[in-house]
């Protein structure tokens, strides 16, 4: 007996090779997925305020305009058959005008989710899925209140476009009040209580239109100066921790309906227990290993699900270490390329930036080996190594 299925795209069509793929924002995210999409036959538009950027700098086109001017961007958007992002501090208006003349994925909805701390909270917390604590400050006055509820320290944080530990003040004792407000800038922002976890790790995952799930497993993460360091995958954590941080995030890319890429970042309490920190609607510095490491990419993963194409296989090939190269490493000169080259399983990756500032991320390694140990080992030698002149 014939048995029919339903197609699970709807009546919405794949957008096949050789259509024109819209991405708002221009930085490294976005110049590896236009490698991405480029290599699978697509054309790749760009918006940004910015020139010379690095996703422009693989792009067909590249569009120089404000976010806010969404004349261009309802022209943009008419010009290519979907449309993405490769970070959420877009604003909503502007995925909402693009979405007037293009599908827009993930939907404009979840980055007006995701691109606001209090409203991703909100979210988390009455989904049921575990967040830690806080509360919603908008004067000194609840910051005050904030506090006494959830004790200190704790951690003061803008409610909206804050990245790399920008926009947020640990506070220890009541005196700090005036400084932390005055640090997010006097506005909306968010207190969260603060937590004294084991470890900081991430899930990288992809879901179609149809909901179907992918992921890359637990990737460890290591911070510095608030900006992302080191990434471990697979992660050194306990199988229950990678399949409970799996689990929840399943969870958030179904309730958020998803179509696309996001990552959830988790903090790894002492007794194993998790707890969702942020999340963040796009690929992420933390999957960057997946361009090596893996059959399909986040990035390559990203445009499957935009253009409704079925999921890749993410199987990894061998254990990974990534190390970001931030523009402090220019402070004594040139790196030196050639002595990080002498690793054989060390892979350089630049993003084509021509002024390298302090905490600027200007590039990253990738190491693979038979083990996250030794991963770990290459990718470090290989970073110190570029830190001696020739």
């Amino acid at each position: 007996m014939h048995v029919h299925t339903a197609n699970p795209f709807g009546s919405r069509k794949p957008v096949l090779p050789g259509s024109a793929i819209g991405v708002l924002g221009s930085g490294q995210l976005g110049r590896m997925f236009a490698i991405a999409a480029r290599r699978m036959g697509y054309r790749v538009h760009t918006l940004s305020p910015d020139e010379d950027t690095p996703t422009g700098q693989i792009a067909d086109v590249e569009i120089n305009a404000p976010y806010e001017d969404l004349d261009a961007v309802r022209k943009f958007a008419s010009g290519v058959s979907v449309v993405t992002f490769e970070f959420e501090n877009v604003p909503a208006v502007t995925a909402a005008a693009a979405e007037r003349c293009a599908p827009v994925r993930p939907s404009g909805q979840v980055l007006h989710t995701a691109q606001h701390r209090l409203r991703e909270k909100t979210f988390l917390s009455q989904s049921g899925l575990p967040v830690t604590p806080f509360r919603r400050v908008s004067n000194s006055a609840d910051l005050t209140e904030a506090a006494n509820q959830l004790g200190l320290p704790a951690i003061l944080k803008t409610a909206d476009f804050g990245y790399d530990g920008k926009g947020q003040f640990r506070i220890k004792s009541p005196d700090q009040f005036a400084a932390a407000w005055h640090a997010v800038g006097e506005r909306e922002a968010v207190l969260e209580a603060f937590v004294d976890f084991d470890r900081e790790i991430s899930v990288v995952a992809a879901r179609d239109i149809g909901g179907n799930f992918v992921h890359y497993g637990a990737i460890e993460n290591h911070h510095r100066n608030g900006i992302l360091d080191i990434s471990i995958a697979p992660g050194r954590v306990p199988p229950a921790v990678t399949n409970d941080a799996v689990d929840l995030a399943r969870t958030v890319l179904g309730k958020l309906e998803v179509v696309g890429v996001l990552c959830v970042e988790f903090f790894v309490c002492k007794d194993g227990a998790l707890l969702i920190n942020e999340l963040a609607p796009r690929p992420h510095n933390s999957g960057h290993f997946t361009v090596d490491a893996n059959i399909t990419s986040q990035f390559e993963q990203q445009l499957r699900a935009v253009c409704l194409l079925p999921l890749g296989d993410v199987t990894q090939f061998r254990s990974a270490a990534m190390a970001n190269l931030l523009g402090d490493l220019w402070n004594q000169g040139e790196p030196n390329w050639l002595a990080a080259a002498q690793i054989p399983d060390v892979k350089l990756h630049l993003y084509g930036k021509t002024e390298p500032r302090p905490g600027r991320k200007m590039g990253h390694l990738t190491a693979l080996a038979a083990t996250a140990e030794d991963a770990l080992a290459d990718v470090q030698r290989a970073r110190n190594d570029l830190a001696c002149k020739l």
